[in-house]
């Protein structure tokens, strides 16, 4: 436990209670007749029971009253969330967006479930194989509102503004430069402090483990004992107004009602819980002679597919390091690749496009689609001094890869007027260095 009170690990069987209840959880069973406090036991479940001891996830809630009890859900308004691939004709040109806009708070109160906004994906929800990713872009905090997506995990990647999260399993600051996964199933609620915006990856079917590090070893890459999970906390409140539950399933927006607030889990236990990571946290593998490693060396979070190496989607991070390769052009290769790769920016400049891409915009460079350094990094990196630099200083770039084709939404495209139209020109400066009379030089 750190000296905050989170829990550290990553998959661990954990378990925890409000100090205001001890002894709050269950003696030697899950399920008593009768549990202390005068309880209810709920498990949540992650995956199915029958799976191996490995990939099996559960957790058991001691809480005031059931998540049962509530009135029926009714569909509302999606907003610009969607599942739906088909909107408009496919894109395969590179893209790239400015920063999305937050809406002002003196215009429109706007909080995190009303901000999501589904920038491209692919599959499907019913199905349980496919990925969607979306921006938040909110002001004001969620009050008597608290959101569940039964489709799949999020992965949160808050780029302005701190987030105080609280879940079933306890609250958790995420500030900027730090990630959290709310998984499949579980009700959260979001606090914000001002204009507010982050990425979301969302995948269906999977849940995030860390990457296999073959050669590398035991240790490297994102540690487990960095991953911070929350410390149980209740509210036991009743809101005689309403308390409003809205549940992400098969792709649409539901809501129902209830008399009581559902953070009343006064103690859990298991190995299905939220949790964040701070990014500062990646201990980075690079190249130490020459050439350029491939960017799955810094692959945080992998949702794996049924096919062995193939992700649904990695989360890869691109942070501050030493560039040490010799007679090598540094900057990311030029590349067409049988994944989609979109890209977000935290904070700082991109080192293979420093104009352009800015924080809180993104860009997408789908399945085959050309893309690499731009006419100035080119030009300038093939005539640099190759001596020992930092790279990426006060920067924090990333990438959610996908083995799916993703389509682009009509938000993405047309409805949010952010995408930048002239993000091709970045490349018409690259000019042939062609010369047939070329000899290698003499040693």
């Amino acid at each position: 436990m750190t000296a905050r009170g989170e829990i550290c690990g990553f998959g661990n069987e954990f378990s925890s209670e409000d100090p205001r209840c001890p002894g709050s959880l269950p003696e030697g069973q899950n399920n008593p007749q009768v549990c202390p406090y005068g309880l209810y036991a709920e498990q949540l479940s992650g995956s199915a029971f029958t799976c191996p001891r490995p990939a099996n996830k559960r957790s058991w809630l001691y809480r005031i009253l059931p998540s049962v009890k509530h009135k029926p859900f009714a569909p509302v308004p999606c907003g610009n969330l969607t599942e739906n691939w088909n909107e408009v004709e496919p894109d395969p040109n590179q893209l790239r967006w400015l920063p999305f806009t937050i809406p002002k708070s003196t215009e429109k109160k706007v909080d995190f479930a009303a901000g999501l906004h589904t920038v491209c994906g692919a599959g499907d929800a019913k199905s349980r194989n496919g990925i969607g990713i979306h921006m938040y872009t909110c002001n004001t905090s969620m009050a008597d509102r608290c959101f569940n997506n039964s489709d799949g995990d999020f992965l949160i990647v808050p780029q302005q503004g701190e987030i105080l999260i609280t879940t079933e399993f306890g609250k958790m600051m995420v500030e900027p430069n730090e990630i959290c996964v709310i998984q499949q199933g579980m009700r959260f609620s979001v606090d914000v402090f001002g204009e507010t915006r982050g990425y979301i990856l969302e995948v269906y079917g999977a849940h995030f483990e860390l990457p296999d590090l073959g050669p590398i070893g035991a240790n490297g890459l994102a540690n487990p004992r960095d991953f911070l999970c929350p410390v149980a906390w209740y509210e036991d409140r009743k809101v005689a107004t309403g308390y409003t539950i809205i549940n992400k399933y098969q792709g649409k927006l539901f809501a129902c009602q209830q008399d009581f607030s559902p953070f009343n889990v006064v103690a859990w236990h298991g190995n299905y819980t939220p949790y964040k990571y701070n990014l500062e946290n990646f201990m980075v593998i690079n190249c130490v002679a020459f050439d350029h490693a491939d960017p799955s060396i810094f692959t945080v979070l992998t949702a794996k597919s049924t096919r062995p190496g193939v992700a649904i989607a990695d989360f890869v991070i691109f942070p501050p390091r030493w560039g040490v390769a010799d007679h090598t052009f540094r900057p990311p290769y030029y590349h067409r690749n049988c994944m989609s790769e979109f890209m977000g920016l935290i904070k700082g400049h991109y080192e293979a496009k420093e104009e352009g891409f800015q924080p809180g915009g993104a860009s997408l460079h789908s399945i085959m689609t050309p893309h690499g350094p731009d006419g100035e990094c080119f030009e300038k990196n093939s005539t640099a001094e190759l001596k020992p630099e930092r790279v990426a200083e006060g920067t924090m770039a990333f990438m959610f890869e996908s083995s799916f084709s993703m389509a682009v939404t009509k938000w993405g495209l047309q409805t949010c007027q952010r995408l930048d139209k002239n993000y091709y020109q970045c490349w018409e400066s690259l000019r042939s260095h062609f010369n047939p009379n070329w000899k290698p030089s003499k040693q």
